[in-house]
């Protein structure tokens, strides 16, 4: 039976950048996007005899701004995945999209390519608060590109919320909820804000400029937790509801802690027992496409203590949660400790049983990286081990008569199981 995968594409390219944004993206760089489209093609080519016993069930083109890289390259990247990998028959395709950079006959053409799902970046109902942020749309946009996606047939819609904005009441995020379940999304991702360091917001907080405190967002977040199931949305994870089969596909690959292999700038990857990351740097990675220039970050071999650390860390994140059985067929560990540390939880209101299933209750998610933290603490694992640079020379971009020789490739090289 064929393994399952997931591939992330990042295209690091947008119209301008938000004020809270750190991810790897970059405004004005339009000169770039051929070289980068050459670039990812050729990393697709090269990668691709490595990973025929895979089947892909979902790929998720994120950013930056995917939408404003053109269809036309995002169809030939696609065109260029199905060509090199064996795609499931029911894939879930996503395309990240800024309001403003939705137009109807790209999103038919995007749509008649292969993409079947759409994670649309609204944000705000608010139009004051959209521009504190510098949001390159206002609401009016959101709904537009809303009814667009629609008349293109795409039936998997995605909206991004955020709150705890600067500005931002109790009853102004009650508002953009409503907003945006009258939209009738199949999914909806509401996340708080966090100040980054490095981000024109973090200079602007610096200067003073009030944000909401701690708790008016956990009000925030108590309030959504509340109203999204009463509209259809069951939570799966701390931050995302979906309608019912309608869950993201790649994102519970991260949560699960199930394999995944990232393109381009800043992605990450995990497989085969192995994480790694590449540099933050577009010009860099367009230069690796054509030679063996160094581009890793980070390198791990992740040992199976570290996966049980993992297991208890991503699991805790979602409604599925963690359960004895399955951690100690998995990791051959003893789960008292973490018995009694969950039943303690339970007695505060912070976690709960389903069936055999321990989960963080709305108010626990809002304490979950201290209440995860102790759970890590009563488990007693050693941190992960980090391989040096001269330990990890994974050949990403090896010419494709050397990569054809490669049967041990390092980083798909399969462990022994356990005795």
């Amino acid at each position: 039976m064929a393994r399952v995968l997931g591939i992330y594409l990042h295209i690091p390219f947008c119209r301008s950048k938000c004020d809270y944004c750190d991810f790897y993206s970059l405004a004005g760089s339009e000169e770039s996007m051929d070289s980068y489209q050459k670039a990812l093609l050729t990393h697709i080519k090269q990668m691709a005899p490595l990973l025929k016993e895979y089947q892909v069930d979902s790929i998720y083109f994120g950013g930056g701004t995917p939408s404003y890289y053109g269809d036309k390259r995002l169809r030939e990247l696609l065109y260029a995945m199905r060509r090199s990998f064996t795609l499931s028959r029911t894939a879930e395709i996503t395309l990240e999209c800024n309001p403003e950079s939705v137009e109807k006959k790209s999103l038919l053409r995007l749509h008649r390519a292969g993409f079947n799902r759409i994670s649309l970046g609204m944000q705000s109902a608010d139009c004051a608060q959209l521009q504190t942020l510098h949001r390159p749309h206002d609401f009016q946009q959101v709904v537009d590109a809303v009814s667009l996606i629609r008349e293109a047939k795409f039936a998997n819609l995605s909206l991004d919320l955020i709150y705890g904005l600067p500005g931002q009441s109790l009853e102004s995020w009650k508002d953009t909820l409503e907003a945006a379940i009258a939209l009738h999304p199949e999914h909806i991702s509401a996340y708080g804000l966090k100040v980054e360091d490095g981000t024109p917001l973090a200079e602007r907080a610096a200067r003073g400029e009030a944000l909401p405190d701690d708790d008016l967002q956990a009000d925030m977040y108590l309030w959504l937790t509340n109203r999204l199931p009463k509209a259809g949305y069951r939570q799966y994870e701390i931050s995302n509801f979906a309608k019912t089969g309608m869950e993201s596909r790649h994102n519970l690959k991260y949560w699960m802690g199930r394999e995944y292999i990232g393109f381009g700038p800043g992605a990450h990857s995990d497989i085969d027992g192995r994480r790694y990351s590449f540099q933050r740097d577009l010009a860099r990675y367009i230069d690796a496409a054509s030679s063996k220039s160094d581009l890793l970050e980070e390198f791990q071999e992740i040992s199976m203590e570290e996966r049980a650390r993992e297991y208890i860390m991503l699991r805790m994140r979602t409604l599925r949660g963690i359960e004895e059985w399955e951690y100690r067929r998995e990791f051959y560990m003893n789960f008292e400790p973490l018995q009694r540390k969950l039943e303690y939880f339970e007695s505060r209101g912070l976690a709960t049983q389903s069936g055999r299933r321990w989960h963080f209750t709305p108010e626990g998610f809002l304490l979950s990286n201290h209440l995860i933290a102790e759970l890590l603490d009563v488990q007693g694992d050693a941190p992960p081990k980090v391989l040096e640079k001269q330990e990890s020379r994974i050949p990403l971009f090896q010419p494709e008569p050397e990569m054809k020789k490669t049967k041990n490739f390092i980083l798909f090289k399969r462990k022994q199981p356990p005795n």
